[in-house]
């Protein structure tokens, strides 16, 4: 699908353009999908997402394919095994937050029924559907993603600030972020 108008950031890199090809934008709904992305959207803070995805990997496996239940039995005394047995990003707060988020998603799921309900309210339920004809006019933060990352880190939630909550939104599909002459565009409008 690669092409001279697809996304900009999704241009330089094969693994790139079949992430932003496959999935980016994409509405999820499914709470161990979602919960993958707040994962892996920590992780990426301060680095590039391309590391991000070529060690995606590493972290399905590490992180028991982000099964939450699971993953809330564990705390901080299992991140010397994450790093020493697994390819992930070896920042010794980010792995440890993968175990204290899936406690605060627990929560969320038991107050709202499903992660989903509580992640998608900031958009009303529905994906906000953008125009943008340049990735120049897409923004790092919005209204939506600054009140999610509050509410996140009000309820125990660590590396989910405003411009990860917003990354996270874009790859989940509760913002349609694709210019509108990306051939992924149509396909995310929903």
């Amino acid at each position: 699908m690669q092409t001279d108008t697809t996304c900009g950031w999704a241009m330089k890199h094969d693994n790139e353009r079949e992430y932003h090809d496959q999935e980016w934008g994409v509405p999820v709904y499914n709470d161990t999908t979602l919960f993958e992305f707040i994962c892996l959207e920590g992780a990426q803070a301060g680095l590039s997402w391309r590391t991000i995805l070529n060690k995606r990997d590493g972290y399905k496996e590490a992180f028991e394919g982000f099964d939450i239940d699971t993953l809330a039995k564990y705390d901080e005394h299992r991140v010397p095994y994450i790093i020493e047995h697994f390819d992930v990003v070896k920042h010794k707060g980010k792995i440890a937050s993968v175990y204290s988020n899936a406690r605060a998603a627990q929560a969320l799921q038991k107050e709202y029924g499903s992660l989903s309900k509580a992640l998608w309210q900031f958009v009303d339920g529905k994906p906000v559907q953008n125009t943008w004809t340049s990735m120049e006019q897409v923004p790092a933060v919005t209204e939506q993603s600054k009140a999610m990352s509050k509410f996140l880190k009000k309820n125990g939630f660590k590396f989910m600030g405003e411009t990860i909550c917003y990354a996270f939104m874009q790859a989940t599909g509760m913002v349609n972020d694709h210019v509108v002459d990306c051939p992924c565009y149509q396909k995310c409008k929903v």
